[in-house]
């Protein structure tokens, strides 16, 4: 532990996650909901990362792939032992999904770091898809 770390400070060398989020925004082309209910029409594999309490609270997006946040890397990996079937190209858009647009666009970042290119997120996440009036589903597994 370093000095400044000690004495409440930040670590020497740490980023604070306003500017993580910044920088993983900045490499991705997001998408407002309808943007993105048009790309699901047109082939982009949706993923909600939210945890089933929120699905079942909020509705989930017709269509869409339940992949908690955890599991996202390993299954959406071309290289992965433990990747989805739809995940064996480095093309596929994927758009990911949380509450409200801010974890979905860090685990887009991550998905691109794995080489998927044009993974994005929704801007506003599942919150900003229902004030759109888009399709919701309450099916809810989980």
């Amino acid at each position: 532990m370093s000095v400044t770390a000690k004495t409440g400070g930040p670590p020497a060398g740490s980023r604070g996650i306003d500017e993580i989020l910044v920088e993983a925004r900045a490499r991705l082309r997001r998408l407002s909901p309808r943007e993105a209910f048009d790309a699901q029409r047109d082939g982009a594999v949706l993923v909600d990362t939210r945890p089933v309490a929120q699905r079942r609270a909020d509705g989930a997006i017709p269509g869409a792939l339940v992949v908690e946040r955890n599991h996202l890397e390993w299954r959406f990996d071309p290289r992965s032992d433990a990747r989805l079937p739809v995940a064996d190209r480095y093309d596929l858009l994927v758009v990911v999904v949380c509450n409200e647009g801010y974890s979905s666009s860090l685990a887009a970042a991550a998905l691109q770091d794995l080489g998927l290119y044009r993974a994005t997120d929704l801007i506003g996440g599942m919150v900003a898809w229902r004030a759109e009036g888009l399709p919701v589903s309450w099916d809810v597994e989980g």
